[in-house]
C-alpha cells in the first residue's frame, strides 16, 4: 500500500487555514458534546436514590438529611454534565 507524503499534497486556502489553528480549536469548532436528556422527574429520582445511599452509608443517623440531598444533587448534576459516555479513564 502506497502512502502519500505530506509535502506532496497541494495546499489550498482551506488546508492552510486549518493547519494554522491548534488541534483543540479545530475540535471545539465541531459539534458540542450532547448532554444526557433527563426529565425533571428522572433527575429527582436519581437525586433521591443517591441521597438514600448516602444516608445508608452513614447508618441512617438523623439530622443530616438536607446535607445528603444537597450532596446528591451535586453528584447527579456532575454525572449528567459528563454525559452517557462517563469520565475518561
Amino acid at each position: 500500500m502506497a502512502t502519500r507524503r505530506t509535502d506532496e499534497i497541494p495546499a489550498t486556502a482551506e488546508t492552510r487555514a486549518r493547519s494554522a489553528q491548534p488541534k483543540g480549536a479545530r475540535a471545539a469548532k465541531g459539534k458540542a458534546p450532547q448532554r444526557a436528556a433527563v426529565s425533571t422527574e428522572d433527575r429527582r429520582a436519581m437525586i433521591a436514590e443517591a441521597a438514600y445511599l448516602r444516608a445508608e452509608r452513614r447508618g441512617f443517623a438523623p439530622g443530616r438529611e438536607t446535607e445528603d440531598w444537597l450532596a446528591a444533587e451535586v453528584e447527579v448534576d456532575a454525572l449528567l454534565k459528563i454525559g452517557p459516555g462517563g469520565p475518561a479513564q
